[in-house]
């Protein structure tokens, strides 16, 4: 049996993106932990409005969240039991390296905010440093697991059921209200000839039923950042047709808001389908680019949530099949089990017997490290090493990206 530290510990998680924000505020919300918050000052922290929209409905309350820039961390992560590094890959290895530095040395956990199937190994390879992976479905604990081990990489995957997901009412679908709500993302699908066709399929939506809304929600407005950078955005699509009807709105509300007034829900791999599927509203994933791991929608195969643009426009919308679910985000809670080993691992590190773990091999010393946390932090990251490693690396790592490029061609294409 696993044995629990005598007292709350104390968890601090780190983020600085809006998708990342939200999952960890809901993560450190359990009432188990002592959680807090910290947002970190990078190129792409959420804005004001953006942390205010991300926290809502997480049950983290805004006095356990601060904002702080990097060179900050040591001082607000001290004394820590655990810090969850909420971040995308490049920010997470800097942390751990920070989290790792500490004395005494805090558990380190990461993870991934939604849908985290294709497993990729950048994702494990940037998480090194990190204790504990948490991840948000037996799919995706065996795909992850299965590859750290193809790559030798070793790693703890820890269960937690996504936060969005925790209320489930799939024997009793809620759903009553009239809005088509689209989940916009910035990278499905990516082309602009692709995003040109979904804003059509809204546009017709629209125009097929003039007095229900057809509501485009969006993750940020104008000049906010996102968790992934956004070309051609849905508005300007929109502003270039001139057919666009009044009942196809824009909205900034918290997705949460959002589902309260939908009939159903559209999106391509979005993790509001899990969402809207756990309050009850059926929804549609658009499978009218295919399914495919760079859309990352391969986790809806035979989910039941699959439609096309016809099934959009006449709102065909659909519940997940029953035997989707255990496996894909809907399994009971008591399989959940990061908070035990959190609490294993706690418990560990205060008898002294759990050692830390060894950050990636690699060359570059100073220079490296100082590179990688530009990478990171962007142009928050004003040290002087910080942009001297920048100038140097830009065009060298250019430079290699050509000779890797020549070398490729020289040794023509592979024989069957």
């Amino acid at each position: 049996m696993t044995e629990r530290p005598a007292r709350r510990p104390r968890i601090i998680a780190v983020a600085d993106t809006d998708s990342y924000v939200k999952w960890a505020a809901a993560l450190v919300a359990d009432p188990w932990v002592d959680g807090s918050l910290i947002v970190l000052d990078t190129e792409l922290v959420v804005s004001d409005t953006q942390l205010t929209s991300a926290l809502s409905g997480t049950g983290l309350a805004t006095e356990r969240v601060r904002r702080a820039a990097f060179d900050e961390l040591p001082v607000r992560l001290a004394g820590a039991d655990g810090v969850v590094i909420a971040a995308r890959g490049p920010l997470t290895r800097v942390v751990a390296r920070v989290a790792a530095g500490l004395n005494p040395r805090p558990v380190i956990v990461t993870g991934l905010p939604g849908i985290s199937l294709p497993a990729t190994w950048l994702a494990l390879h940037f998480r090194r440093q990190c204790d504990m992976f948490v991840l948000h479905s037996h799919r995706e604990i065996a795909a992850f697991r299965a590859l750290a081990d193809e790559r030798g990489i070793d790693q703890r995957f820890a269960l937690a059921t996504l936060p969005f997901a925790r209320h489930a009412a799939q024997t009793a679908p809620t759903s009553s209200g009239t809005d088509l709500v689209f989940a916009a993302q910035a990278l499905a699908p990516r082309s602009r000839e692709d995003r040109i066709r979904v804003a059509r399929i809204l546009v017709d939506a629209a125009h097929a039923d003039p007095s229900r809304c057809v509501v485009l929600k969006l993750r940020g407005r104008p000049g906010e950042q996102q968790t992934h950078r956004e070309v051609d955005a849905y508005p300007d699509l929109l502003a270039e047709m001139d057919d666009v009807p009044r009942n196809l709105v824009v909205s900034y509300a918290p997705m949460h808001e959002a589902l309260a007034t939908a009939e159903g829900l559209v999106t391509v791999s979005s993790t509001a389908a899990i969402e809207a599927a756990a309050q009850g509203v059926p929804v549609i994933a658009l499978d009218t680019f295919g399914i495919d791991e760079k859309l990352i929608n391969v986790v809806f195969a035979g989910s039941g949530l699959l439609g096309g643009a016809d099934d959009v426009v006449a709102r065909r919308f659909r519940h997940p099949h029953q035997d989707w679910l255990r496996d894909n985000y809907f399994h009971d809670a008591a399989d959940d089990s990061w908070v035990a080993l959190v609490a294993d691992l706690i418990v560990r590190r205060r008898r002294g017997d759990l050692p830390g773990r060894p950050a990636h091999a690699r060359v570059g010393g100073l220079a490296r490290d100082a590179w990688e946390r530009r990478l990171a932090l962007g142009n928050r990251d004003r040290s002087l090493i910080g942009v001297a490693a920048y100038g140097a690396g830009v065009p060298l790592r250019a430079a290699m990206r050509r000779w890797r490029r020549v070398v490729t061609r020289a040794r023509g294409p592979r024989s069957a």
